[in-house]
């Protein structure tokens, strides 16, 4: 093994130290744990199942005795008024009693058929009441409907009385049975319960000693070290970068200690470096700040000093025109139409490129801008050649943005006039507006001439034009000022290039509360 691999090894050995102390921990825990709820299930099994032998068979048996007892009496009491009416009508209760009493006696079996003693004193009642219907009851009520002159009516009831109140010595039994029954379940339950209260207090005093056990080894073990790795952290974080993170033990936190250490060192080299960085940042940001002070500087002579010998050109060559035209031959004069219309195209270009160079620089505060307001100055502006080409000019709901209102009008009177310039037949330019998400979704769309979809992304560049201009004027700036537009705006620009039936440019705007 190499040197440089030994303290890797010996590391690795190392940081199973900490989780195997946890695991051993848990595993102590879990156990006494497993064994708490065993023992209450176990307790709390035999609670159960004494209280369901107390209330669900005891209880109920006895309510059941005490309904068959009561069967029997109206058994009892209709054969005693038979014999002394001597009328059907008195047997009744007799029949009634018998009816109920097959059904009590196969519950009260039921309930007593797994207590072979309770069973026992049931056939004893059993024995009994066959003995009173057979030797009494049955034969006196079929002496009193023979009408046998022979029946003694006192020395049957009497007789009578005798051998039912040995069916209530029977039944008095029964219940005693079952009080014993019920008693020695209550014992049961209440030996139940101390034994839980016992357990649960043993394994109570063993989980706090093992909770207490387990604080203690998690304090020297994890918190305390931990608090030590967050302190240096903290001084770390605080910016006290040259304070070295260090943990002794245990080793696998000591490691996390070196690489956080590390960690610190990585981070002041890169923020060395980072220093260094923003320092010729800042010098790149003052050469570009002096560059946009040249061109705002350029701007302002281009806006100015440069027009002005433009439209002194046009204004002598139209002077010229005027005064000297007679003696002018058609090629002088096609000479000075060229230079007039040169110089009035250079003015339009300058004011273009102008016009390009403003957005984002001087413009106004963003506020909320009608959309449908900014369209309809725009078609204000363009009245004259929507009037000459009898132009139809459809325009949807439009919504409400945080915008540049200016700018947004030069944005619908550029694609507006491209619709209806770019358009053989009658114009018919519709503008709308859906809501898609945190965006609104606009396009303007005409019937015109329409774009290639090769030319998708060439328009949009400054001073592409896909056709001469003798055949359609413009400096080619309109779609790359109505891109940066939109852009400044937070939205994105682009060519429908699946519509067909003439051109149709998209672009979104944040909506208003979008995040």
């Amino acid at each position: 093994m190499s040197t440089s691999d030994r303290p890797a090894r010996q590391e690795r050995l190392a940081s199973l130290v900490l989780a195997k102390r946890l695991v051993l921990g848990l595993a102590a825990l879990a156990t006494i744990a497993l064994a708490a709820i065993g023992v209450g299930v176990w307790a709390y099994q035999r609670q159960l199942s004494s209280s369901h032998h107390i209330i669900d068979v005891v209880d109920k048996a006895r309510l059941e005795a005490n309904s068959l007892l009561a069967d029997y009496v109206d058994e009892e009491t209709g054969v005693r008024g038979y014999i002394l009416a001597r009328k059907p009508a008195f047997l009744q209760p007799y029949r009634n009693g018998a009816a109920r009493a097959a059904p009590d006696r196969r519950e009260l079996g039921a309930l007593v058929a797994l207590d072979p003693k309770s069973r026992g004193l049931l056939a004893q009642v059993d024995a009994t009441t066959a003995r009173w219907r057979q030797d009494f009851a049955l034969p006196a009520i079929a002496a009193v409907r023979s009408r046998d002159r022979s029946f003694a009516t006192q020395v049957t009831l009497v007789r009578g009385n005798v051998e039912f109140g040995a069916i209530r010595q029977a039944f008095a039994r029964l219940s005693t049975g079952l009080a014993a029954s019920a008693a020695a379940s209550a014992a049961t339950l209440s030996g139940a319960e101390t034994t839980f209260i016992v357990l649960a207090i043993v394994l109570l005093v063993l989980l706090v000693g093992a909770g207490v056990t387990a604080g203690l080894a998690l304090r020297a073990w994890v918190t305390a070290p931990i608090r030590l790795l967050r302190a240096g952290v903290g001084e770390v974080a605080a910016g006290h970068l040259d304070y070295v993170v260090q943990v002794d033990d245990p080793p696998d936190l000591a490691a996390l200690a070196r690489d956080v250490d590390a960690m610190r060192v990585r981070i002041v080299e890169e923020l060395r470096a980072l220093n260094e960085a923003s320092a010729a940042l800042s010098d790149a940001n003052e050469e570009l700040r002096r560059s946009n002070l040249e061109l705002e500087q350029f701007a302002y002579v281009a806006s100015h000093d440069l027009q002005e010998p433009l439209r002194k050109v046009v204004s002598f060559c139209e002077l010229l025109a005027r005064r000297y035209g007679d003696a002018l031959d058609d090629r002088a004069r096609e000479y000075l139409a060229y230079a007039v219309d040169g110089a009035t195209r250079m003015q339009v270009l300058i004011n273009d490129l102008l016009a390009l160079s403003r957005v984002g620089r001087q413009t106004g505060e963003f506020r909320e801008v009608p959309l449908a307001e900014a369209c309809h100055a725009a078609l204000s502006n363009l009245q004259h050649a929507i009037d000459e080409r009898a132009a139809e000019i459809t325009v949807g709901p439009l919504p409400v943005v945080m915008g540049d209102v200016a700018l947004l009008t030069a944005l619908f009177q550029n694609l507006i006039g491209n619709a209806i310039k770019f358009n053989e037949a009658v114009p018919a330019v519709t503008v709308s507006a859906r809501r898609d998400g945190d965006h609104w979704h606009c396009s303007v769309s005409d019937n015109g001439i329409g774009i290639d979809a090769r030319f998708a992304e060439r328009v949009f560049v400054i001073f592409q034009r896909l056709h001469g201009r003798d055949a359609y004027g413009g400096t080619g700036i309109g779609l790359a000022l109505c891109k940066k537009i939109v852009e400044f705006h937070g939205g994105h620009m682009w060519l429908d290039t699946e519509y067909a039936s003439g051109t149709r440019i998209c672009w979104t705007l944040p909506a208003i509360g979008a995040t």
